[in-house]
Formats: structure tokens, C-alpha cells, sequence
């Protein structure tokens, strides 16, 4: 494996996916969608203007929870499947390059076409915030951002292991889009659901939700912003008092997980599979 040919794999992959007209309407939704949060945020405490970096990233974490899994999703579901369905997969894997390298190669270059569309929606809405005086620390924002590119990889590799074991970019999308409609709309109803059917205590309340990347970047984002999880109701507050500092560490060991086990589960399919 070198790595000349894995990142010229992967400047072809970022090519490809920055012409993507998918691109460019996110990252302008984000721009539009971040400044209007902001405004509307600040004219509801009964100011008009733009809000501070805090209560900003507060607003937007529930709008990153809907389109950053979706983006993701869908961009790495279609990744090997669109390929093998147009015979282009085949094509290359016969030039000399090891599948490692492909696989590397595409899963770079959709990461940083990920990170910069993010990059470039987050990075305008800051700076007009900050041109605006927003008030308050930018850290929380940050911070917000830096959980997002994980959350972004995160849905990457699971869309990236549904690519491995599909053939056609069709049906790839579809399990995608239902992957979103389980980690996004199932996670809080369906353990409301579950909690109140089964009565199940807080201490696995609290580990079933952590099974969910989601709820995970929504703990810790609100722990960032807030310092304290006791929006979450009982699990929230049992979860500071048991863990503690440790929380932070514990959400990205979690986060990690989430990012490679997936990643690697599809590599080791895409590997043995021996009709490519």
C-alpha cells in the first residue's frame, strides 16, 4: 500500500464528489440555515440581531442531527455500489492497485469532500457571526464543529458498509435512507417507547441510548454547551453523577468505535468478495 496511490485515488474521489450539485445546496443550507437560527434565537430572548457563537451552536444541534447523518449516509452508501453497478469498480481494480488502496483511496477522498463542504458552511456562518459581534464565546462552536466531522465520518463508514454488501446503487440508498430514518426518528421515540414498555432503569436507559451514534454526538454536544447533561431528564443526571469528568472521554472512545468498526467490517467485504 503506498500512499502516492491512495491520494491520487482520493483527489479523483474529491473531484467527483465536489461536482456534485448535493454539495453545494448543503453547504448552502447550512450557511442560510445556521444565520437564521442564529437571529431567530437571539429575536426570541427579545433582542434583534444575530446570537452569540453559544447559543448558536445550541440551536444548530438538532438540525446537524438531520442532515449530517443524511449527507453521509447517502454519499457512502452509493460509494462502491454506483461503481459496480457502471462496471467502473471492476475497471480499475484490474489496473495495479491493491483493493486496500482503493478502499482507502474513495473513504479519503468522500471524507475531506465531507469536511470541506462542513468546513466552508460553518466556516462563512462563523465569520458573519463574527462580523456581527455575536457575543459570547466561539468555543462552544467550535467544539460544535469538531463533533460534527466525527458524527460525519461516523454515518460514512455505516454508508460505506451498506455499499459493500449491495450491487446497486438503488438499493445501497434505499437502506441508507431507512439507516436514517432508524438513527434519526427511532432513537428518541424509541427509547421513550422502550423505557416506558419495559420500565427499564436508568443505568440501561442510559447504555441504550449510547448505542446510538446519534444520541451520542447529542449528549455530548449539549455536555459542551452546557456542562451538564440534566436536559436529558433522569439518564442525563445519572449519567453526570456516575461518570463524571469521564464522560467526555467515554463519547469520543464511543464516537471512535463507531467510526472504525464500521469502516473496517466493509473493508474485510470488499476484500473477499469475488464478484468484482
Amino acid at each position: 500500500m503506498t500512499a502516492k496511490v491512495i491520494w491520487a485515488l482520493a483527489q479523483k474521489e474529491l473531484r467527483d464528489a465536489l461536482h456534485n450539485r448535493w454539495f453545494l445546496l448543503y453547504t448552502l443550507a447550512f450557511i442560510g440555515l445556521a444565520l437564521a437560527l442564529s437571529y431567530m434565537s437571539l429575536a426570541g430572548a427579545g433582542i434583534a440581531g444575530f446570537a452569540g457563537f453559544g447559543r448558536t451552536a445550541a440551536s444548530l444541534i438538532n438540525l446537524v442531527l438531520l442532515i449530517i447523518p443524511l449527507m453521509a449516509l447517502t454519499i457512502g452508501a452509493q460509494s462502491l455500489a454506483h461503481e459496480q453497478e457502471q462496471g467502473t469498480l471492476a475497471y480499475l481494480l484490474a489496473q495495479p492497485v491493491t483493493r486496500v488502496e482503493v478502499f482507502a483511496g474513495k473513504y479519503l477522498g468522500l471524507a475531506l469532500s465531507l469536511l470541506a463542504s462542513l468546513g466552508l458552511g460553518f466556516g462563512i456562518a462563523g465569520v458573519v457571526l463574527a462580523l456581527a459581534n455575536g457575543a459570547g464565546s466561539p468555543a462552544a462552536y467550535v467544539s460544535l464543529v469538531g463533533r460534527t466531522f466525527l458524527l460525519s465520518l461516523t454515518m460514512l463508514s455505516v454508508g460505506f458498509l451498506v455499499s459493500a454488501f449491495t450491487k446497486r446503487a438503488g438499493v445501497a440508498i434505499g437502506i441508507g435512507l431507512f439507516l436514517w430514518l432508524a438513527f434519526v426518528f427511532l432513537g428518541d421515540l424509541g427509547l421513550m417507547g422502550t423505557a416506558i414498555t419495559l420500565r427499564l432503569p436508568v443505568e440501561q436507559l442510559l447504555w441504550l441510548s449510547l448505542l446510538n451514534p446519534l444520541q451520542v454526538f447529542k449528549m455530548a454536544a449539549i455536555l459542551d454547551i452546557n456542562a451538564t447533561l440534566d436536559l436529558l431528564g433522569p439518564a442525563g443526571i445519572y449519567a453526570m453523577q456516575e461518570y463524571g469528568a469521564q464522560l467526555r472521554g467515554l463519547f469520543l472512545m464511543l464516537t471512535v468505535a463507531w467510526i472504525v468498526a464500521p469502516a473496517l467490517a466493509a473493508y474485510v467485504r470488499f476484500h473477499i468478495r469475488g464478484d468484482l
